[in-house]
């Protein structure tokens, strides 16, 4: 499964990176890599399905998530 790329323009330090690398790997997904300051993080999910409940599951932790779009 290839990596997924968003954003999360609210995450400002090493607490949001433990929140989110938390919030994911109840999910079954291993830590992702995080950019602190371009704010996005990279993950690797094994179906769309369990991107959404990741996704979710940020949000849930109070959290903005925004999907990249690749550019063309």
């Amino acid at each position: 499964m290839p990596s997924t790329t968003f954003e999360v323009p609210d995450m400002t330090c090493d607490h949001c990176v433990r929140a989110i690398t938390a919030a994911v790997a109840a999910h079954g997904v291993p830590a992702p890599q995080f950019d602190l300051e371009t704010k996005r993080v990279v993950a690797t999910f094994e179906t769309p399905d369990i991107r959404d409940q990741c996704y979710a599951a940020i949000r849930a932790e109070g959290y903005t998530v925004e999907p990249v779009v690749p550019q063309q």
